[in-house]
């Protein structure tokens, strides 16, 4: 899963960031609104984590002109204003969620996980696929009931294939949905993590798979019953 941040405050950015990346997620931060307008546009993110007070463009109009710019991602509003009428006004212009500062960091990331999963048809925090299930929350994959270990890369690739079930999902968007802007998109490590969960998952004898569409990326199958 892939975040941007937009906070000018540099500690706690700072802070969310290595609570995010501590999760498992890669995060990209900038800290103006006009940065967030361009970088939002531009590249694909799995939810926005928007500050409303920043030294620009405040978060409102960030939110307005990312949607006026047909940007879909899903948006969460962090702000110290707590009236109402801020708390519309951010839902108005186009925030999915809002959070007042101060917060409890797992607070703010049930919150993010919640609206990654939000197009889902099971909106909990557990994925099934055949004997498969990934616990976003716990950070556990299970294959009929044994867990199965893998390395943050390796959850987050095969989350992403959950997430989007019976798609098949491009190199690049693998890239860009697991790592963030200091990925250098030439190298090879994809296909490495990919082949590093197929042997895992064979090993715990899952049902499913991740099958390569050759030219086209990769999705996950569980063969019918």
């Amino acid at each position: 899963m892939r975040i941007l941040l937009v906070e000018d405050d540099p500690r706690l950015g700072a802070s969310i960031a290595n609570g995010l990346v501590e999760a498992g997620m890669a995060v990209d931060v900038v800290t103006s609104g006009q940065q967030a307008i361009r970088t939002g546009s531009a590249t694909s993110f799995d939810v926005v984590i928007l500050d409303v007070m920043l030294p620009d463009v405040d978060g409102f109009q960030v939110a307005s002109r990312l949607r006026a710019s047909s940007v879909e991602t899903p948006i969460i509003m962090l702000t110290a204003r707590d009236a109402v009428a801020d708390r519309v006004r951010g839902l108005e212009v186009g925030a999915d969620d809002y959070l007042t500062k101060p917060f409890a960091f797992a607070e703010l990331l049930a919150r993010v996980r919640a609206l990654a999963r939000r197009h889902l048809h099971d909106r909990t925090g557990v994925m099934q696929s055949g004997n498969l299930q990934l616990d976003t929350s716990a950070r556990r994959v299970t294959v009929d009931g044994t867990e199965v270990q893998l390395s943050n890369k390796e959850f987050a690739i095969l989350e992403l294939l959950l997430l989007h079930p019976g798609s098949v999902l491009s190199k690049r968007q693998i890239e860009e949905h697991t790592w963030n802007y200091n990925f250098l998109a030439e190298s090879n490590l994809v296909e490495v993590y990919v082949g590093r969960i197929r042997r895992k998952l064979a090993e715990a004898r899952a049902t499913g798979r991740v099958t390569t569409i050759r030219g086209a990326g990769y999705r996950y199958d569980t063969p019918s019953a």
